[in-house]
């Protein structure tokens, strides 16, 4: 009988370890490369996404829910990067061969990687895991669908947003009998309304990063097509900086500006912690902060208790405008290694269309219609306000490569307009001849 016993026990163990062995080869592995910072230390274990704050908070989750829910032996390896040196790291990563199974990136920034044929079309693996880009909102195709292709699954739209203190705004006389805030309809009302808080609160009436390159990058986008005009040539390669549309609107900055109607030399985190300290009573910045700033108001202390609405940008000038982007996910080449690994890419990217309200909860714009019809969306924090930014969202089209560099060229010429005093005509000449040798340069 001990030898019977024996015998099984070794029979069970072979068993056991083969079972093990045979789940363990099951597994296929993905790597997703992110940026959106990284919080294992509230996240790390986190398994329930509507449970889940804030950009980092959320997409933490939803790995690690995929990782506990999917039936297919998937393991979703996040690797996490700072967002200034993405593109830089991802094009090294590029060169070395060491390409992540599935990539964030920048709706703007999607172009140059089909041109430069790193990536093909989805439509058909999307149709065949059930992706229907019927469902894509009207942003997030133009900004993942490139020549009639579809070359990315988007996430969300985000956009540039006026953040508001209503409680300054009310010191300052300029609310409707609502109680909203009342916003500008031209350059001489913005100007007159920002004076007239200034003198009432001994505040700036504006908050924006003027130190940031892609912030005044984004003002500059915006207030041009507000005008109907454009920055760029149809076929992408050029700039035009001296058009009436591009000098009023670098006109309108530099008088804000000069007039200390907008706080000074602030980064992006300085804006940020002005308005929720009160500092100012317009706070330009995107939609990724509406979570943030709602928790902020929460606060019995906070200047922005009672007081915190948001909106899209104002209407300035002619119509309205405002300059939107979109995170979106993509398949690099050579980043499947083989057809079980880039069907499992395909399941996660599946996975996050379905999730996308969850996402959306940061204060982004859903990319799928179907997150925007639900009705726990439309009960979340002024997202009726913003929702028109489908509509009115503008891009720089995705024929003008290299826009990174762009933004970054435009905005350091801003800042040395705002910030050390540099002339506007030598502004829009600088602007333009970097710009435009840049894009001459492309191939």
């Amino acid at each position: 009988m001990r030898l019977k016993t024996i015998a099984a026990s070794l029979v069970a163990i072979t068993l056991a370890t083969t079972s093990a062995l045979c789940a363990a080869q099951a597994k296929t592995e993905i790597t997703v490369a992110r940026f959106f910072g990284a919080c294992d230390a509230d996240y790390g274990k986190a398994v329930d996404a509507s449970k889940a704050h804030g950009e980092c908070g959320i997409i933490t989750t939803l790995i690690n829910e995929f990782n506990a829910t999917n039936k297919d032996g998937i393991v979703v390896k996040p690797q996490i990067a700072e967002w200034g040196p993405y593109y830089d790291q991802l094009s090294a990563r590029i060169v070395a061969k060491d390409v992540p199974t599935i990539t964030v990136m920048h709706e703007s920034v999607l172009g140059d990687y089909v041109a430069r044929k790193l990536v093909e079309p989805l439509d058909d693996s999307f149709k065949a895991v059930g992706i229907s880009t019927d469902q894509f909102s009207e942003q997030a195709k133009r900004g993942t669908q490139i020549g009639g292709k579809t070359y990315a699954l988007p996430f969300d739209t985000w956009s540039w947003l006026w953040h508001i203190n209503g409680n300054l705004m009310k010191k300052a006389g300029l609310t409707n009998a609502d109680g909203s805030a009342t916003l500008p309809q031209s350059p001489e009302e913005l100007l007159a309304q920002a004076r007239k808080f200034k003198a009432a609160t001994g505040k700036a009436y504006l908050g924006w990063p003027t130190s940031d390159t892609a912030a005044n990058f984004r003002n500059l986008v915006t207030l041009v097509a507000q005008q109907n005009g454009t920055l760029f040539a149809a076929n992408g390669k050029q700039i035009d900086m001296h058009s009436k549309p591009a000098r009023n609107a670098l006109e309108l900055m530099n008088t804000l500006y000069a007039e200390g109607l907008i706080k000074p030399n602030m980064d992006y985190g300085a804006a940020n912690q002005a308005f929720i300290n009160g500092d100012v009573g317009v706070h330009i910045v995107g939609t990724w902060t509406i979570g943030d700033f709602v928790d902020a108001a929460d606060k019995a202390d906070s200047p922005l208790k009672g007081g915190y609405s948001v909106v899209p940008f104002a209407k300035i000038y002619a119509k309205k405008a405002a300059f939107a982007d979109g995170h979106s996910w993509v398949m690099l080449k050579n980043g499947a290694k083989d057809e079980k690994t880039r069907q499992a890419a395909l399941t996660f990217m599946k996975f996050l269309w379905e999730r996308d309200y969850e996402w959306a909860r940061t204060g982004h714009l859903p990319a799928n219609s179907t997150a925007t019809a639900r009705d726990d969306f439309k009960k979340l924090p002024f997202r009726s306000n913003i929702l028109e930014i489908s509509s009115i969202g503008v891009s720089v089209p995705s024929n003008v490569p290299r826009q990174r560099a762009i933004e970054a060229i435009v905005g350091e010429e801003m800042v040395n307009m705002l910030l050390t005093k540099k002339p506007i005509d030598a502004v829009q000449k600088s602007a333009e001849e970097r710009v435009n040798k840049l894009l001459a340069s492309v191939r």
